[in-house]
């Protein structure tokens, strides 16, 4: 249903939900020696509201509260509650603009423990939130130069203190080459961020750059960029420097583009590489960056949605570059923290991401992703961890009404013993998921799901096979 006052030309629409789900696991605590079998139960009221018709506010929020009850060997009960919001508005019509997110959800605190969802077993998990608004300003300068200033406040916040409860102050100014300007290109930026941690050392991240770029021809430029970090963070190396980049962009068609960097920073040399291409039937995309981050960023920062496994309802169609508020409105299952363990530190992430998607004649979609992620921790105890994953996905429409779909995923966590402060870790962790989807009407769908889940690991007693099976309905008003 929705409703607008009618001074006002935006619509939002309300949308009440319900969902209950029956989920049977032979191994509800991930045991290697003593698995417990588990009847769990869950219901989740929640709703959705969402912004219509304007298009100088757009806005999504879903809620949810979820409680479980657990019947077996340990018997409990549990309320999680699940928030995604996201929202931007143009205040001031091509001049002041804002935008805002606040997120609470269920996370890993530990790659070493449960991967569990937190309605099996929250054993490893902890309730995170977080939030940030930010607010900006744009301006053409003629057609000499655009011009943007934004300032982002935002914090996130741990249960039981599993990190650091953070709030953070940034800001961000650039000036860039205009519409004057047809094969030259220019930049000029600068950010500053200061991330206050309760019980832990502060952090301040700031940058100046400048950047120049040529169009050789219209299907090819290169680029260059120098600049200087001035950090402070606890380390045992280097916290700031010059650093350097140069590349190369080329697209020959409006469907395929590449550009690749390399340079040189404060902690070492750094490489870059996008690229994506599109057919009738297919798309693909390829990313890998190295930066510098820390846990307030991961949980506060959603610019870099390459970096976010998104679980989407079977059949959903998102556009070729998803943001935040494609997702929410699709209800996806988004895991913000791409399987990294909750630490206070401040690192170096070098990631890859890839994938392929894929339409088989009009009642199949396939899909292939894999992700690489290296952190490399920069305090005076160092150590890294890595998580590597590959994942397949089939969509089968057997009716208008009803769908089949399976999963086949792999995934490999390796800490060095630093990072453990114990011997070197490293586990594979293999799932096979196959469901049933059925809409019965507009307003009331099912699912029937399967998933077997086994988890290979170097150190003693940490190998566990699991059976599980979910019966959901969902219902919406």
């Amino acid at each position: 249903m929705g409703h607008a006052p009618s001074s006002h030309a935006i619509d939002w629409r309300f949308e009440p939900t319900l969902t209950t789900a029956a989920t049977y696991t032979d191994n509800a605590n991930q045991s290697a020696t003593d698995p417990d079998n588990a009847l769990i139960l869950s219901g989740t009221p929640g709703f959705t509201l969402r912004s219509e018709g304007s298009r100088r506010v757009q806005a999504s929020l879903h809620y949810g509260a979820t409680a479980v009850m657990r019947f077996g060997d340990d018997e409990s009960d549990d309320l999680y509650h699940n928030l995604n919001a996201v929202g931007k508005a143009e205040l001031v019509e091509d001049f002041l603009f804002v935008d805002g997110t606040a997120r609470v959800s269920q996370e890993l605190i530990s790659l070493l423990g449960s991967p569990a969802d937190a309605e099996v077993n929250d054993a490893n998990r902890a309730t995170v939130g977080a939030y940030s608004i930010s607010p900006y300003v744009q301006k053409r300068l003629g057609t000499w130069a655009y011009a943007q200033a934004r300032y982002t406040k935002s914090g996130a916040m741990f249960e039981n203190d599993v990190a650091a409860d953070s709030n953070s102050n940034a800001f961000k100014a650039s000036l860039s080459s205009g519409t004057r300007f047809d094969d030259l290109s220019w930049s000029l930026d600068y950010s500053i961020r200061e991330t206050d941690y309760r019980d832990s050392a502060d952090t301040t991240f700031e940058r100046t750059s400048a950047t120049l770029g040529y169009a050789l021809s219209r299907k090819f430029r290169v680029f260059g960029t120098v600049g200087e970090d001035s950090n402070e963070y606890l380390s045992a190396t280097d916290t700031d420097g010059s650093f350097y980049r140069v590349g190369f962009g080329w697209a020959p068609t409006r469907r395929t583009s590449f550009e690749a960097s390399a340079g040189e920073s404060y902690f070492g040399p750094t490489f870059g590489l996008s690229a994506s291409h599109r057919t009738r039937d297919t798309r693909w995309d390829l990313r890998y960056s190295e930066d510098v981050s820390d846990i307030s960023r991961m949980v506060t920062d959603y610019s870099n949605l390459q970096a976010v496994n998104a679980s989407c309802p079977a059949g959903t169609v998102l556009p070729e570059t998803p943001n935040l508020l494609d997702l929410i409105n699709a209800r996806c299952d988004l895991d913000l923290f791409f399987g990294s363990s909750l630490a206070n530190n401040v690192f170096i992430a070098k990631q890859l991401t890839a994938g392929v998607s894929w339409d088989v004649g009009l009642r199949t979609t396939m899909s292939v992703r894999l992700s690489d992620l290296t952190r490399e921790f920069q305090t005076t105890t160092q150590g890294e961890d890595r998580v590597q994953s590959v994942s397949g996905l089939v969509n089968y429409r057997l009716s208008p009404r009803t769908s089949a779909n399976g999963g086949l995923s792999f995934i490999r966590n390796s800490l060095d013993s630093t990072a453990t402060g114990g011997a070197a870790r490293e586990d594979d962790i293999m799932s096979f998921d196959l469901g049933l989807n059925h809409r019965f009407t507009e307003q009331f769908n099912g699912a029937l799901t399967y998933r077997h889940i086994e988890r290979d690991s170097n150190a003693a007693s940490a190998d566990y096979e699991e059976n599980r099976i979910t019966a959901s309905v969902t219902m919406r008003f």
